[in-house]
């Protein structure tokens, strides 16, 4: 094994180790199983989780929201993943074994969707601990040293190398992933309450009144759903909770419980995204999803896709090239063109105009049309004369020819699932058979 380059620096009064990277890391993350949490329905993200869980929802045109954490995992050297599905899992299914079947099972490296099997009981997974803990038998079989579970459900880049030294580096039993948010956004997250050395004194789920960092009274510690457990540690905590009438949550019942009983250590976010900013969204609502999306189509993103010492892998299937016909025609002053915005693979805009919006592979948009600040998804096709505005059009989709979408509110609600800012979501295939009225 490579010797270890041993380089600190300081966060917030606390040291930090900068270990070496490559072949001398993999080596070392081979003793760490992770487990990415994938079941979740996404209530709130209705109607695209309608017919697929939430980590599946497309995204950034090209990806799916799972992605971004699998890519995370291959980036920091993790070679045994197991992804736990449950609720409408086919796509997803389908989606980590056509993208995501990349490593060499007999070096015992995998990245594998494992449904659940009701090995423990009859029941359903309960719970975020409780998915977990019905897949001890996992854990049993590979007896990593250490376990790593995520979400699969948020948008970050983040190196689970640096939290797995933090781990050795503190001689903690488990630590947990977290970002400072300000005080008056805290109310909505698990908070994390530390001590200058960053140790966790509490953990409050959604409270009141959080607790502000040690440091910063403007701000309070988030978890960021990451845990890095010690195996013997989490699983002896996993077998007491199952018998418990809980929640059966890391956040709301394990953590809570292993701080009265063992070393718990924060680990402040290292944005792998290398911008000013620190980039972690949870897009759990259609708003905050359409906003993640049209970050990426600003001059310079929030969240970096470029950058090759980092690559977001995904499934990429045979499309051709993207094509943009009909320069300008003197009769009718078409023109195909799209501006400030994302195009796939597959996608043609034909005598269009398409601004400040996101085209998944295989998009069509016809004569004249007219798609600003929309996600259009996989097959849809916008029909001649169309206008559409501040929409997300799930896959399988045709607008027909002089439809307006995002133009009245009163009218697509008629129709459509329209938010609280007035964004219109239409379901995966929904048949439309009429342009929809601008008369309302």
């Amino acid at each position: 094994m490579a010797s270890i380059i041993r380089k600190e620096w300081e966060v917030n009064d606390s040291a930090f180790f900068l270990f070496d990277s490559g072949p001398a890391r993999i080596r070392r993350m081979k003793n760490i199983l992770t487990m990415v949490l994938a079941g979740g329905k996404g209530e709130r993200l209705f109607p695209l989780t309608d017919q697929r869980a939430k980590p599946a929802v497309p995204f950034g045109g090209k990806y799916r929201i799972i992605d971004f954490t699998l890519s995370n995992c291959l980036n920091s050297g993790l070679r045994k993943v197991s992804v736990l599905i449950q609720y409408k899992s086919h796509s997803l299914d389908r989606h980590i074994r056509t993208g995501w079947n990349i490593l060499n099972t007999e070096l015992g490296e995998y990245i594998a969707s494992v449904p659940p099997q009701q090995r423990i009981s009859e029941d359903w997974y309960r719970g975020t601990a409780d998915a977990v803990y019905q897949n001890l038998f996992l854990i049993d079989a590979e007896d990593p040293e250490f376990l790593l579970v995520l979400a699969g459900d948020h948008i970050y880049k983040m190196n689970y190398a640096e939290m797995y030294y933090w781990l050795l580096a503190k001689k903690a039993d488990a630590v947990v992933g977290a970002i400072d948010v300000p005080i008056q956004e805290a109310t909505r997250c698990g908070v994390i309450s530390v001590d200058n050395d960053y140790r966790i004194t509490r953990f409050d789920e959604k409270p009141a009144n959080p607790t502000p960092l040690p440091n910063d009274p403007t701000h309070a510690f988030a978890s960021m759903g990451i845990y890095l457990f010690r195996t013997e540690a989490i699983r002896e905590h996993l077998m007491a909770d199952a018998q418990e009438d809980s929640a059966h949550d890391f956040g709301k019942n394990i953590i809570p419980r292993m701080i009265k009983e063992r070393p718990i250590y924060a680990f402040k976010f290292q944005d792998a995204n290398k911008k000013a900013v620190q980039y972690w969204r949870d897009v759990g609502t259609l708003d905050a999803y359409w906003e993640a999306n049209m970050d990426l189509i600003a001059v310079d993103p929030l969240f970096n896709l470029y950058d090759p010492e980092w690559p977001i892998r995904t499934y990429q299937g045979q499309f051709p090239p993207a094509k943009f016909v009909f320069s300008q025609d003197y009769q009718g002053g078409r023109m195909g063109v799209a501006l400030d915005s994302i195009v796939c693979g597959g996608c043609i805009v034909s005598g269009a105009r398409v601004h400040n919006s996101v085209l998944s592979p295989n998009v069509r948009v016809l004569d004249h049309a007219d798609v600003r600040e929309s996600i259009l998804m996989g097959n849809v096709v916008i029909g001649e004369h169309s206008r559409v505005r501040r929409a997300i059009i799930d896959k399988d989709v045709t607008i027909p020819p002089h439809s307006e979408i995002g133009y009245n509110r009163d009218a697509d609600a008629q129709r459509f699932t329209v938010t609280e800012s007035g964004l219109v979501v239409i379901s995966k295939g929904m048949k439309l058979h009429a342009a929809v009225d601008s008369s309302g």
